[in-house]
């Protein structure tokens, strides 16, 4: 197969770069990658993936567009809002580029479709933001070996590997286990620095190119940090572990059990929330909202106490909880209903309320249910 010459015209610089030239673009031409994701990773690496010519790129993703998405996931605009991210990456990538074939999926990678997904591509980016989906990529990645993009962001922090690359190290050579359920927030709930995933999933996009083309040295057995507020970054080391490769098959259960936010306190609902808060016959419930300040300005559960979780994990929310009763029936709300997990924790081992619990769904699901009730 000879490149066209619609794709000499727009790969010309590829063509004279020395070192890459028309045996580089042909092998891209010949390629097949599985982006998993289309989010802030897969954005960058999905739109440098078609710029540079890569032959046959599948997306996987069951979500839909939404504003809170546009900050970051730079594939999308306004007018994508409400539309499936696979619909919405690959009109664009056409467009970008009527030389690459974009195969869409919009549903989520499981045990079920992994294994079929990666026989039939040369490549995988892991764009995903949950550990179940890492775990689950890797795995298959081992069985059906295939080299593994990996890329990572936490707040103004990100890092880059390849794994499962000629016996390389894995990604359980470098988280051997999942960590403790709901250790690590995800992006919804910390916030990322837009800019952030931008940067590393266009390294994402970097190694995978030098993996399919040959070109200079992977990062295989060495994983990039980079924290943007510093503007530093390094590369540290890393061995494989034989027995990361000891995988003969994909857990019939999955990997929710190990890797799903499990709640570490009991959780009530809005309808039982507003039912308590209706009744005129009892005490309402004590509230505490533990989102940002920013947050509660867009709306809030009234009345309610507004404690944000760093000021519960610091230990410094003695004075603000004052006005509270311990003993009395306390109901901790935050977004999602994922924080208020860890601060219904918190006020239990800490604060001595041992009968708070969390709100299922926070915020969003009360005001989904029905009009705030105020005081």
């Amino acid at each position: 197969m000879n490149l066209t010459p619609g794709e000499i015209a727009r790969y010309q610089r590829h063509l004279s770069l020395a070192g890459f030239g028309a045996e580089a673009q042909m092998k891209l031409k010949n390629a097949r990658v599985l982006v998993i994701g289309a989010g802030g990773l897969g954005s960058p690496a999905l739109l440098y993936l078609a710029a540079a010519g890569v032959g046959r790129i599948v997306i996987i993703d069951p979500d839909r567009v939404e504003v809170s998405n546009l900050q970051r996931q730079v594939l999308y605009t306004e007018a994508d809002a409400g539309l499936p991210k696979v619909e919405a990456a690959a009109r664009r990538l056409r467009a970008m580029n009527p030389f690459v074939e974009v195969v869409t999926h919009a549903e989520r990678f499981t045990r079920n479709n992994a294994l079929a997904l990666l026989a039939d591509v040369d490549v995988v980016i892991d764009g995903s933001d949950n550990f179940a989906t890492r775990y689950l990529v890797n795995d298959a990645c081992v069985l059906t070996n295939r080299p593994l993009v990996y890329g990572a962001i936490h707040g103004f922090e990100g890092q880059v590997s390849v794994f499962n690359w000629r016996g390389g190290p894995t990604y359980r050579c470098l988280f051997a286990e999942p960590p403790e359920a709901g250790a690590v927030p995800n992006c919804a709930e910390a916030g990322v620095l837009g800019v952030l995933p931008g940067l590393v999933g266009t390294m994402q996009a970097c190694e995978t190119i030098k993996l399919i083309t040959g070109i200079g040295e992977p990062l295989s057995g060495r994983l990039w940090l980079w924290n943007a507020l510093t503007m530093t970054s390094e590369t540290l080391k890393l061995v494989a572990d034989p027995k990361s490769r000891e995988i003969r098959e994909l857990p019939p259960e999955g990997y929710g059990a190990v890797c799903a936010v499990e709640a570490p306190v009991p959780e009530t609902d809005v309808l039982a929330l507003r039912e308590a808060m209706e009744n005129v016959g009892r005490k309402r419930p004590q509230l505490v909202d533990v989102r940002e300040s920013w947050e509660r300005e867009q709306g809030a559960i009234l009345p309610s106490l507004h404690v944000p979780l760093g000021e519960l994990e610091s230990g410094d929310a003695t004075s603000a909880l004052r006005g509270l009763d311990p003993a009395g029936e306390t109901i901790v709300y935050c977004a999602s209903g994922r924080r208020s997990l860890r601060g219904a924790s918190l006020l239990r081992e800490r604060y001595g309320f041992h009968a708070a619990v969390s709100l299922h769904g926070g915020y969003k699901a009360w005001a989904a249910s029905a009009a705030p009730i105020e005081s």
